[in-house]
C-alpha cells in the first residue's frame, strides 16, 4: 500500500469518523442546553421575549413522503413545550402569544439553498391575545431589526395543523372585545355541501374551493353591540395560493342585526375579493350605520338575501356589489342590485330597486315619519329611536340624520307596482330617484299614482349646514274624487276631480321644524263633488265632521268648486282663498294655522243663496292645538239674530220674526269661475333661508 494511498484512506476514516461522532452528537445531544441561546436569538429577532420554558428534543427521523436516495436522509423532528412570546408593554394580557406544545419536521437539504422548508407544522392550544388602542398603537405590530437588507431566507410551510385554539381580541377603534374559539371539524367538510354547487366553478377555469377544515365561536362585544356567532373555514394550506378560493361560513348576531354568509375569500393573505351568499336581517336597516358606515333611515323589521361579490384590492378603493337581491322590510317586499364603493371624497352607494307591493308604513321613516312597526324602536333606545310628537302636537319630529349624510353619496332609483297606505287611501305605483351628494339629499321624481290621477313632486333638502334647508314643489293631477272615496255610495254618482300645487321652502332638522319655518304657497281645487256628514266621518276629518253637522245636518250636498289659496309666511297659513261654493250656500274660510307652535284659529263663514231658511246658522269657529282642536259656534252672532226675531215679533206677525233668521243670499249664484280664474297663478316659493 502506498503512501498516497494510506493518507486518503486516513483522511476517508477519519471524516467519517467525524461525521460518525457528529450524528452521534446530535442525537443524543441535550437540545434544552441550547434553549437560553435559542431564546436570545429568537427574543432579538422578534424584538420581543420569547422564551421555551418546557423540554426541548430533537428526534431524526426518515421522511416517507420523499423520493429516491433523498429518502434516506434523515429529517430533524423537533418538538417544544410551553412556548411563549411577550406582550407589548402597555398591553393588558401578559403575554401576546402561548403554545402548549409544537411539532414540526426540517428539511435539512433545502438549507444549503437558504430555504426553510416544513412539511407540517402541528400546534397543541395556541392562544393568542391582540390588543389595539384607541391612539392605534396594536400588540401584533413587531419592532423588528432593521438590517438594510432583505432576509436571503425563504420560508416555506406546507401545512399547519392544532387541535383546539383561542384568539382574544381587544380593539378600542372598533369598540370591540371578542374571544374566538377555534376547533377541527374532525373531518373535512365539502365545499358544496355548505355553500352550494352554485359556487363552483363548474368548466374548470378556475381551483374548485377545498373543504372546511376548522370551525370557530365567537362571543363579546363588536362596535359595543353583544355578538355571537360560529361557522367554518378552510385549512391553513388554503390561505398561501392567492389563486385559490379560500372557504368561509359564518352565522353571526350583531346587536339587533343577523348576518349569515357561505362562499369564498381569494387571496386571503392580502384580502384579495369576495364571492359569497349572504342573508341579512335585523331589527331596522339604521342599525348598520355603525357596522358598515352605510347611512340608512330607520326602518321597520328586515331581511335580504342575495349574492355578494366584492374585490376588496380595486384600484380606487374596494367595491361591493349585492347582485339579485330579495328582500322585506316590514310587508313590503324589495328586490335588485346595489352596489357601494369606498373612494374618495366619500364612498358611494348606487342602486336599483323594485317591488311589487310597497306599504307607505315601511317608507315612512324617508321623510321623518316613524313606522310604527316598534320592532326598531323597542330594539333601539339610542339616536336611531324614532323621536315621538310631545304635548299633543302631531308633526312628525324625527330628526334628519345629517351628519351621516355627509358620510356617503347615494344614486338609487325605485319602482313599485302597487303600494298600500291604508284601506281609505287608493294608491298604485311608485317611482322614485334619490340622489344624495356631498350632504345633499334630491328626491326627483317622486312619483306615484293616487285615485286615477297623479302626484309628483320634487324635494331638495341641503343637509351640508346647520339647519338643514329645504324646498319641495308637488303637484296633484286628476284626482277622481269617486276614488278617493271609494266606500262612500254618494261619492260614485260624482264625475269631480281634484287638482293642487304646492311649492314651499324652510328650514330644521325634522318635518315640524321645516313647516314651522315655511314660506311658499300651497293651491288645491275640486270640482263637482259632494259633501256631508258621513262622508268626514268615512275620511277620518273629525274637525270637520262637526263643521258639516253644524251647517248642513245629516244632508247630502253638492259642492259646485271649492278653491284654497294658501299663504305660508314663517310657519303661519293664511287663507287668501278658502271657499266653497255649494247648491245652497257659499263658506268661506278665513283664519290663520300656525306650524310653528301647531294652533289653529279659524272662521268658517256661511252665505246662503237666495231666501232659504238655515235653523240659528252662524259662522263658527276652530280653535286650539292641531291634535286637540275646539270646534263650536260664534255666540255674539246669534244672540243679534236672536235680538231681531224678537224685534221684528213685536212689531209685525209673528211670521214675520222668522225674517230675522234668513240670511242674504249673493250676488252670485256660482262663484266657480272667478275662483278657477284667481287659481291659475302657480304657487311661489322663496329660495330657503337657514334658521328662518
Amino acid at each position: 500500500m502506498t503512501r498516497t494511498r494510506k493518507i486518503a484512506i486516513g483522511i476517508v476514516g477519519g471524516i467519517a469518523l467525524l461525521v460518525a461522532v457528529l450524528v452521534v452528537v446530535i442525537a443524543t445531544f441535550d437540545w434544552n442546553r441550547a434553549k437560553p441561546m435559542i431564546n436570545e436569538r429568537a427574543s432579538a429577532a422578534l424584538g420581543r421575549p420569547f422564551a421555551i420554558n418546557g423540554d426541548l428534543s430533537v428526534r431524526w427521523e426518515r421522511e416517507t413522503g420523499e423520493g429516491g436516495w433523498r429518502s434516506w436522509v434523515p429529517w430533524p423532528r423537533v418538538v417544544a413545550h410551553d412556548i411563549t412570546i411577550a406582550n407589548a408593554p402597555w398591553a393588558k394580557a401578559p403575554h401576546f402569544a402561548t403554545l402548549k406544545r409544537g411539532e414540526f419536521s426540517l428539511a435539512p437539504l433545502p438549507l444549503l439553498a437558504q430555504r426553510v422548508v416544513i412539511r407540517r407544522i402541528q400546534l397543541t392550544e395556541p392562544a393568542a391575545d391582540l390588543e389595539r388602542l384607541e391612539d392605534g398603537r396594536a400588540n401584533w405590530v413587531f419592532t423588528l431589526p432593521e438590517s438594510g437588507e432583505p432576509s436571503p431566507w425563504v420560508l416555506d410551510i406546507n401545512e399547519i395543523g392544532f387541535d383546539k385554539g383561542r384568539v382574544g381580541f381587544v380593539d378600542q377603534m372598533l369598540k370591540a372585545d371578542l374571544t374566538v374559539l377555534v376547533d377541527p371539524l374532525g373531518k373535512p367538510v365539502p365545499f358544496a355541501d355548505v355553500a352550494g354547487k352554485s359556487f363552483v366553478p363548474q368548466d374548470g377555469s378556475a381551483p374548485a374551493p377545498r373543504d372546511y377544515v376548522f370551525g370557530w365561536k365567537v362571543d363579546g362585544k363588536y362596535k359595543g353591540l353583544p355578538t355571537k356567532g360560529e361557522g367554518k373555514v378552510g385549512g391553513m394550506l388554503a390561505m398561501q395560493d392567492p389563486r385559490q378560493p379560500f372557504p368561509l361560513q359564518a352565522d353571526v348576531a350583531i346587536g339587533g342585526t343577523r348576518a349569515s354568509v357561505a362562499g369564498t375569500l381569494t387571496d386571503p393573505v392580502n384580502l384579495g375579493a369576495l364571492d359569497l351568499h349572504l342573508k341579512l336581517s335585523g331589527a331596522s336597516m339604521a342599525q348598520l350605520y355603525p357596522l358598515t358606515g352605510v347611512t340608512l333611515p330607520d326602518t321597520p323589521p328586515y331581511s335580504t338575501d342575495g349574492h355578494l361579490v366584492a374585490k376588496l384590492q380595486n384600484p380606487g378603493g374596494a367595491v361591493f356589489e349585492y347582485r339579485d337581491f330579495n328582500g322585506k322590510v316590514g310587508d313590503s317586499d324589495l328586490r335588485g342590485d346595489i352596489t357601494f364603493a369606498l373612494g374618495a371624497p366619500r364612498p358611494k352607494l348606487t342602486g336599483k330597486l323594485s317591488s311589487k307591493l310597497l306599504r307607505m308604513a315601511d317608507l315612512g321613516p324617508l321623510i321623518g315619519v316613524p313606522s310604527g312597526g316598534g320592532a326598531a324602536a323597542a330594539s333601539d333606545k339610542s339616536a336611531d329611536a324614532p323621536a315621538k310628537p310631545k304635548g299633543g302636537k302631531v308633526l312628525p319630529t324625527q330628526a334628519f340624520r345629517t351628519d351621516r349624510w355627509r358620510d356617503m353619496d347615494a344614486d338609487v332609483s325605485l319602482d313599485a307596482a302597487r303600494i298600500v297606505h291604508d284601506s281609505k287611501l287608493p294608491l298604485s305605483d311608485l317611482s322614485a330617484h334619490v340622489v344624495l351628494q356631498d350632504g345633499k339629499l334630491t328626491l326627483d321624481p317622486l312619483r306615484f299614482g293616487m285615485a286615477g290621477g297623479t302626484m309628483s313632486a320634487t324635494a331638495r333638502l341641503d343637509g351640508s349646514g346647520t339647519p338643514l334647508t329645504g324646498r319641495v314643489d308637488m303637484r296633484a293631477r286628476r284626482l277622481q274624487l269617486k276614488q278617493l272615496f271609494p266606500s262612500a255610495e254618494s261619492m260614485q254618482k260624482t264625475l269631480g276631480e281634484l287638482n293642487g300645487d304646492l311649492a314651499i321652502s324652510g328650514a330644521g332638522n325634522s318635518v315640524a321644524a321645516l313647516l314651522g319655518t315655511a314660506t311658499g304657497d300651497v293651491k288645491m281645487l275640486v270640482n263637482d263633488g259632494v259633501i256631508s256628514r258621513s262622508l268626514m266621518e268615512l275620511a277620518g276629518l273629525n274637525v270637520a265632521n262637526y263643521v258639516v253637522s253644524k251647517l248642513f245636518g245629516d244632508d247630502e250636498v253638492q259642492i259646485n268648486c271649492g278653491a284654497a289659496d294658501l299663504e305660508l309666511k314663517r310657519g303661519v297659513m293664511t287663507p287668501r282663498v278658502f271657499v266653497f261654493d255649494t247648491d245652497n250656500a257659499l263658506i268661506s274660510i278665513s283664519g290663520t294655522a300656525n306650524f310653528k307652535d301647531e294652533t289653529v284659529d279659524l272662521d268658517i263663514s256661511p252665505d246662503s243663496k237666495g231666501f232659504r231658511i238655515f235653523s240659528l246658522r252662524s259662522p263658527l269657529y276652530v280653535r286650539g292645538s292641531f291634535g286637540s282642536p275646539d270646534v263650536g259656534v260664534h255666540v255674539a252672532p246669534l244672540a243679534a239674530r236672536g235680538a231681531g226675531m224678537v224685534a221684528l215679533g213685536v212689531l209685525l206677525t209673528p211670521a214675520a220674526g222668522l225674517l230675522a233668521l234668513i240670511a242674504p243670499s249673493t250676488t252670485d249664484e256660482n262663484a266657480c269661475g272667478p275662483l278657477l280664474e284667481q287659481m291659475r297663478k302657480p304657487p311661489k316659493a322663496p329660495a330657503p333661508a337657514k334658521g328662518k
